[in-house]
């Protein structure tokens, strides 16, 4: 296995990108990480009912 560009990786800025808690979030901030903060909410709000209903819709 070449770990040549995983290695790689360990020579670079770390960016993340975080679709939960906002709060997450700012504690990376808070450590000098860059952070890009997606808001992201999941169909339906979470209700699989729903969210099976929009899909359908979706066809």
């Amino acid at each position: 296995m070449n770990v040549k560009p995983v290695n790689k990786l360990f020579n670079e800025d770390l960016v993340v990108i975080n679709m939960g808690l906002e709060s997450f979030a700012d504690n990376l901030k808070d450590q000098g990480v860059k952070v890009l903060q997606m808001n992201w909410k999941p169909p339906a709000g979470g209700n699989k009912k729903i969210a099976s209903l929009l899909a359908r819709l979706g066809r």
